[in-house]
């Protein structure tokens, strides 16, 4: 009995930990690309052949958008229809010639109906011809970091010149988040604007909870492609597919994947007390200090973080202001660091030391 007992021990041990290797080797999709962020870290969670250059189709507009509200910010200013933004090639929100309508209303049929007229007009407008407004969008995929991606047009539209990969979309996914106009522009179901009905191609607004929307894309070389957004228990997630025949189907398995896999930390609060820090030209040489930013990471059961402490080469001399910075805090993970925040002073730190008196100073200065 005692032997039997102890083999189904032994059975359920090895069951367990075959268990955990299929959930840490999280899904398989029918993507030739495929990439899992954590959208406020960037931790990769999952990939698939992310870094290979390939055709992006429409998701190039998210590019889109995010250069024209960087560049002009006021999207209630009213835009007129030239001719040559309309009848163009493939999606459109149907601009006529002539017609008035604000940047905001052809960012949503950019971004909701994935209209390349839209694309045409947003970049015509922004930066006075397209070639000009295709220039911003290389100047800003340089500046997010995304190595492996050239635009040659606003639209996504094949080219042998344009293309991405699913890391560098994932960094430009991030980005759109952090823009609060397009970050509810994607996530919007249907507005009746400028005279149009639009409704959200993004069908993962509707079938997947937690969706926060992004971008569609399709072209007969670059098959289905696909960026989106969920939140979920504190973690916000971006997926990323590129030639993807199944992206509804494999964009909720990756989420079902990694809120399940993973659990958002909280690692530092901006405001909070964090001990005392190293201060010069006061009696007891140190004063209380408190992290600036908030610090959150996605973890895995079994992950723990290290923390260390760097103070300023040079301390700072009191008299000194609340919120002046001391150090910073940093957080390792298996000798990474994945996160910082500086510390910096409670409170004003007055300097507390005892005067010298006049024939001390006046010594003082003979000397």
């Amino acid at each position: 009995m005692k032997r039997l007992t102890a083999a189904l021990l032994a059975l359920l041990l090895v069951l367990s930990v075959l268990w955990s290797g299929v959930s840490a080797a999280a899904v398989q999709t029918s993507a030739v690309s495929a990439i899992l962020v954590d959208a406020d870290s960037g931790r990769v969670l999952y990939e698939q052949n992310a870094d290979e250059k390939r055709l992006i189709a429409s998701i190039t507009k998210l590019m889109t958008a995010l250069v024209a509200v960087e560049h002009h910010p006021q999207v209630s200013d009213l835009v007129t229809i030239r001719p040559e933004w309309t009848g163009v090639e493939g999606s459109s929100m149907y601009l006529r010639a002539g017609e008035q309508l604000s940047l905001e209303a052809l960012l949503y049929g950019l971004l909701l109906v994935s209209g390349n007229d839209a694309a045409v007009a947003v970049a015509g407008y922004c930066a006075g011809d397209v070639e000009t407004f295709v220039g911003w969008m290389n100047q800003k995929a340089a500046e997010l970091g995304m190595a492996d991606s050239h635009f040659a047009n606003p639209n996504g539209l094949n080219h042998e010149e344009h293309y991405s990969t699913a890391a560098d979309m994932a960094l430009l996914g991030r980005a759109v988040l952090r823009n609060e106009t397009l970050a509810k522009i994607v996530s919007t179901r249907s507005i009746a604007i400028a005279g149009r009905s639009l409704s959200n191609h993004n069908k993962l607004l509707w079938q997947y909870e937690g969706c926060m929307g992004m971008k569609t894309g399709y072209t007969e070389k670059a098959g289905r492609t696909l960026v989106s957004c969920a939140e979920r228990g504190g973690l916000r997630l971006i997926a990323v597919t590129l030639c993807d025949p199944n992206d509804w189907k494999d964009h909720a398995a990756l989420y079902d994947y990694g809120f399940s896999a993973y659990t958002a930390q909280n690692l530092a609060s901006a405001g909070a007390r964090w001990g005392l820090g190293p201060v010069a030209g006061t009696l007891g040489r140190m004063a209380p200090v408190c992290t600036a930013e908030d610090v959150s990471y996605p973890l895995r059961d079994g992950e723990s973080i290290e923390t260390r402490v760097e103070w300023n080469g040079a301390l700072a001399a009191a008299p000194l202001s609340a919120g002046t910075p001391v150090g910073r805090l940093l957080f390792t993970l298996n000798g990474e660091t994945i996160g910082e925040t500086p510390l910096v002073l409670e409170h004003d730190a007055a300097d507390d030391r005892i005067q010298p008196g006049f024939w001390a100073r006046f010594r003082a200065w003979l000397s």
